[in-house]
Formats: structure tokens, sequence, C-alpha cells
């Protein structure tokens, strides 16, 4: 198993280095039983893929949110999709914030069997834990105080069609060891139920962690890892995308024109400005930089974008400097909100790096919310 979970360090790793690469359990068996580990240590992960041209434009959504670019990333992503899709596959999504994972795992859906079924999405982190297994797997009615009806849960919303869990590894770990058993059994049981129901679902999950730190730090189990990634791809930043923020640029700007009735264009100033911005927030951050400048715009739309480009470090002392006279409970809650931001909302990593329980940082939040009130 460490073996197995080396060549998959070396994966994700290869992936967050920029290049584009697809794998599945499939070849990590073949490379398991006829491959020392010294050959994965020595050469590359796996061989080249080759380019697959992009699909025809008038398949893809046309709302401003769809796959778009022309880079040979791009273009090689939407090949790999359209070969994944049609497959009853779990795929694991990666890739950094505002790349548009979900526009991936939507993707995935319509080009599928599946596509007159539902697409489900569900945000892993925004549950709370104490309500999580109810919203994922349903409830009995009376399974618990206000539990006045019989609920479906999210597997059950999702019959028929896809379910993606983004941020995956945010899911509570007690979460995570029922996620893998219905997994495993295809089946699961309602809170407060004794009935299996059978699944008939198929799962996309997506992080904007690399997964091979997800699992070393304990914040994924491998084990679930292993059924979650059957395939695995990587959305690349759109900073490692050569040519696709005019193009993506563009494309808004036009479906901006055929919503609002109008003709606008972008100055050869504000493409040549948004050419050298380095996009750290990513598409999502292009499309608001785009809609903003487009309402304020008349005929020539021209982008104002930030100079500050690399985000100052939150850990700083001005980040933590508290004023004269603070109370001890004052800098206890800016102490725990600069955790937070430092490991960008990530609860358990914050608790485990403040010393506490993840229950004990969640109750701290709770009486934070409530203005300190006990």
């Amino acid at each position: 198993m460490d073996a197995l979970f080396r060549l998959r360090r070396t994966h994700w790793n290869f992936l967050y280095s920029g290049t584009f690469a697809v794998v599945s359990l499939s070849m990590i068996n073949i490379a398991m039983n006829g491959t020392c580990d010294a050959d994965f240590q020595n050469g590359p992960p796996f061989p080249p893929i080759p380019m697959v041209e992009t699909a025809n434009r008038s398949k893809q959504r046309a709302d401003g949110r769809r796959l778009s670019g022309r880079s040979a990333a791009m273009r090689m992503l939407i090949g790999r999709i359209e070969k994944i899709a049609p497959t009853r596959a779990s795929v694991m999504i990666a890739g950094e914030s505002g790349v548009g994972k979900d526009i991936v795992a939507r993707r995935l859906h319509d080009l599928s069997a599946r596509r007159d079924g539902p697409f489900v999405p569900v945000n892993c982190g925004a549950i709370p834990p104490d309500i999580a297994e109810s919203q994922l797997f349903g409830h009995e009615k009376g399974s618990f105080t206000g539990a006045i009806a019989q609920r479906e849960g999210f597997f059950e919303a999702a019959r028929g069609g896809t379910l993606l869990l983004d941020e995956i590894a945010e899911m509570p770990a007690a979460l995570q060891v029922k996620l893998l058993r219905a997994i495993e059994s295809n089946a699961i049981v309602r809170v407060g139920g004794t009935e299996p129901i059978p699944l008939d679902v198929r799962i996309v999950s997506a992080t904007r962690h690399n997964p091979a730190e997800a699992v070393r730090d304990g914040r994924l189990r491998e084990d679930l890892f292993y059924r979650l990634a059957a395939f695995a791809l990587y959305v690349p930043p759109l900073r490692q995308r050569d040519g696709d923020v005019e193009t993506i640029a563009q494309e808004f700007v036009e479906s901006l024109n055929a919503r609002h009735r109008s003709h606008k264009r972008l100055t050869d100033a504000a493409i040549a400005a948004l050419r050298a911005y380095p996009w750290p927030g990513n598409v999502r951050e292009l499309h608001n930089a785009i809609e903003r400048a487009y309402i304020l715009s008349d005929d020539g739309i021209d982008v104002a974008l930030p100079k500050q480009t690399i985000p100052p470090d939150r850990t700083s002392e001005s980040a933590m400097a508290l004023p004269l006279g603070a109370t001890l409970h004052h800098a206890q809650q800016r102490f725990i909100a600069a955790t937070l931001r430092h490991f960008d909302g990530n609860k358990p990593r914050a608790a485990k790096a403040l010393g506490i329980s993840l229950k004990t940082l969640y109750n701290r939040l709770a009486l934070m919310r409530d203005g300190g009130r006990s």
C-alpha cells in the first residue's frame, strides 16, 4: 500500500507541476504488478497521452460558464472528458479555486448516459457536521429531534444522475468512513433507518487541494481516495494556459452582448492588460473583471485590474495586530480567525494547528458568531 501511495503521490505532484495527465486504477495495477519501485523514481510516472481536438462548440453551454480555451492543456482536458464521460467510472477533479471544476463535472454529466438524470452538486465543506450524514443519506421520521418527516438525502436526489461531492477533502473524517461504506456496498441507509437503499448514481468529486497531500495530511482517507479516483483530472490554472485568457474574455463579452443586445468590444489596452495579469482567482476572477468592465463601459471595454498581484502574508504581524486593552477573549477570536484565513478556511487543519479538537473549534466559532455570548 505504501508503494501504491508513492505512485499516486508522484502522479498528483506531476499534475501540480503544471503538466496535464490522467490516470486510472487499471494503469496503477499494471504498474504495480509489472514494475519495480525504482522505475517510478527514475522515469515519468505515465506515458504521454495523445492530443485530442476539442468538441464541437455547439455542444457546450452558452451561458458564459463553459469549458473554453485553445491551449494544449485545455484541448487535452476536453478530449479526456469526452473519453471518460460515457463510462460509469468515478472521477476526481483537482485544481485551484476558480478554474471551473464544477463546469468539468457538469460536462462529464452532460456527455454521459445519465445526461437526462439530475446533476446534484454538494459542497462538502459547507454542510454543518452535525447534519452532514442526514444531508447526504437522508433520514427517517423521528430519527432525531426535529425530524418531523422522512427526508431523502443528496444520494437519493441524484438517483439516475450524477452526484458532485465538491471539496471532498473538507468532509468530516467520520462521514468519510460512512461514504466509503456506501460506495463499497453500493447502498445507503438513512439516518434512523435499517433498510439499505440501492445506489444508482455516478460520483464525481472535486478538490482545490493536491489530493496526495490531502491523503498525507489525514484530511482525505486513502482508501476513499482510491474509490473516488478511478480517473483523475487536473484543471490547470489560467496562468498556465497560454492564449486562453483572451479567448475566454472575448467569448464572455460575446455572451454578454447577446444577453444585453449590444455590440461592445474589448479595447487593445484591455486585451494587453488581461494578458499581463496573472489571474490568481483564475476564470472566476476573469469573468468578474469582464462583467464589471462591461457594465461600466460604453462601446469600448477598458478593464481595471488590481496592481497588487500577490496577496499579502495573511499571518504577518499587521494581520494579528490588536488594539491596546484588547481582552484575552478578543485576542483568541482574532487568532482563530487568522489561523482559518491562513488555511483557506480548512477547519480540520486550523484545529490541528491551534492544538484543539475540531469539535472545540466549531464550538468557539459558534460563540464568535453569537458575538462571544456563551
